[in-house]
């Protein structure tokens, strides 16, 4: 029989999944990112509006963009993933120091 932490994971991941599944299966939308619906937006509310800054830099297609925003997540996941290890096994050390002085 599966002990009630193991059922218990597999239940979150489970619905961790089907989060992330139903919008992909059960929405049939263009994806488009807020900076287009942002600039689509400024247009209809003022369409003399003319930007006042320019980006530092413009991919040149769509599949580099999406590559540069793939490497920036991938990084951010990393950072974030190395600071909870480290917070984490600093709190286990602790604890294991903790144990050895009593």
């Amino acid at each position: 029989m599966v002990n009630s932490k193991a059922k218990q994971v597999w239940l979150l991941l489970g619905a961790v999944v089907l989060l992330g599944a139903a919008p992909l299966l059960f929405v049939n939308a263009e994806f488009e990112g807020a900076d287009a619906q942002a600039e689509d937006l400024i247009t209809d509310i003022a369409p003399d509006y003319t930007p006042w800054a320019t980006p530092v830099f413009e991919p040149q297609s769509a599949e580099v963009e999406s590559l540069f925003f793939a490497l920036q997540a991938s990084l951010g996941a990393g950072v974030i993933g190395f600071v909870v290890g480290q917070y984490t096994e600093r709190h286990r050390q602790k604890r294991l120091q903790i144990r050895r002085e009593k």
